[in-house]
């Protein structure tokens, strides 16, 4: 009682979970850059430069002016559940019921965090291969469990190694989390990786996986894609993300789904429909337009993205600036430690002198100091100056971009 009257200060109200998380470094130098409007080129988000094809627009659309603009179930309108599992099988080979196995949420980050607190009790491992995207750590302590790095370096391409992870797990580990194609390396796991990694999982039953695969569809030769939850013993215990901002150019939809066995989906269902009852109506016409001519729309984006690829990979190289080659996403993860500056200084330097925004690797880990992440999710010319900008920056002469970029 004696208390009564002594002052709480906002900020002394905060939970702990959420006190302990760090604002993104990644929005950070986007809100920087957008300060500097007018003159900065952004490499920095991690977002398609494209406008959502118009059929795609158009269907949405025409949904308003249907007035079809009730909630749908909480799991999502029937026709696109229907429509993911077709486009499942058809490019991945991967059954999941419509009805059961399928739950559309707002983006592929709800369905990361539904997944997250469906499979993990407080104080659970949760493995996560850095550098990674920066939402990970945070839904995994949000969920009151404890996030385990797993370290990667250029010298396996970023890739997850079968005798890292089995290093890593331990009795208290209960998920592994994939992202492959990976944000922010462009890495991707071969067939032999993903084979490797399966049998190590054989042998630990307990640990389920989250598999991360919003740039499935953006991978490119020779590289192919396949999802770990294709491989014997892995479907049962995976929950598969994805989604359509990537590959179809929706990131403002906010559009995405989780797959997985039926009482994991209906677990992050009941998360689901009292967190967020149903995603936007308008948003899941769309997404079913999207399906339904997904090549139509996604391979012109895909052959400009690695055209663009090539470009920045050849410009880095003359730079010597090195980087192993990325085969999926919109994303290089070049080296910069042969300037003398740690990611952090490098990328804000760039920023006040030279106008480019970029994101620093140590955003994504604390493995990814000494690299940078650029996207390539930005218009031809703007990369190429980037780059004139990039090496008046570090003191080496202009690369010349003029010739095609074969040896890339």
């Amino acid at each position: 009682m004696s208390g009564r009257n002594v002052p709480i200060r906002p900020e002394d109200r905060l939970s702990r979970a959420v006190s302990g998380i760090k604002p993104s470094a990644i929005r950070r130098f986007f809100d920087l850059a957008n300060e500097m409007r007018g003159q900065v080129i952004s490499l920095s988000i991690g977002e398609p430069d494209f406008v959502t094809p118009w059929p795609i627009s158009e269907q949405g659309i025409y949904s308003l002016e249907q007035g079809r603009t009730h909630y749908s179930a909480n799991t999502g309108m029937i026709e696109l559940r229907q429509a993911i599992s077709a486009y499942m099988k058809n490019r991945f080979d991967l059954s999941y019921n419509a009805r059961e196995e399928i739950v559309v949420t707002v983006g592929g980050s709800e369905a990361i965090d539904a997944a997250v607190r469906a499979l993990v009790n407080p104080g659970d491992e949760v493995l996560i291969p850095e550098p990674s995207f920066v939402a990970y750590q945070a839904c995994v302590r949000l969920a009151g469990a404890v996030p385990v790095p797993i370290p990667l370096s250029p010298e396996t391409d970023f890739r997850l190694t079968a005798e890292q992870l089995e290093a890593a797990i331990t009795k208290k580990t209960r998920l592994l989390v994939m992202a492959y194609p990976n944000n922010p390396t462009g890495a991707v796991l071969e067939d032999s990786d993903l084979k490797a990694l399966a049998a190590v999982l054989e042998r630990y039953p307990e640990v389920a996986v989250l598999s991360d695969e919003l740039y499935a569809e953006l991978t490119y030769p020779p590289a192919v894609f396949r999802s770990i939850a294709s491989y014997p013993g892995m479907w049962e215990r995976t929950v598969v993300i994805g989604g359509f901002s990537k590959a179809f150019a929706m990131t403002g939809w906010r559009i995405g789904y989780a797959l997985g066995p039926a009482p994991i989906i209906a677990a992050m269902n009941k998360i689901h429909q009292y967190v967020i009852m149903c995603a936007p109506t308008t948003a899941q016409y769309a997404a079913i337009a999207a399906l339904e001519d997904a090549e139509t729309f996604i391979a012109p984006m895909r052959s400009e993205y690695n055209r663009r690829r090539r470009l920045l990979l050849h410009g880095l190289r003359q730079l010597e600036l090195p980087c192993f080659e990325p085969l999926g996403a919109f994303y290089a993860f070049p080296d910069i430690r042969s300037t003398g500056l740690g990611s952090g200084e490098f990328c804000e330097r760039l920023l006040q002198e030279e106008y480019v925004a970029v994101i620093p690797g140590g955003a994504f880990g604390s493995c990814g100091e000494g690299f940078i992440r650029i996207s390539y999710a930005a218009a031809l010319e703007n990369i190429e100056e980037a780059l004139r900008r990039i090496a008046r920056f570090i003191g080496k002469p202009a690369p010349d971009l003029t010739r095609p970029a074969a040896d890339a």
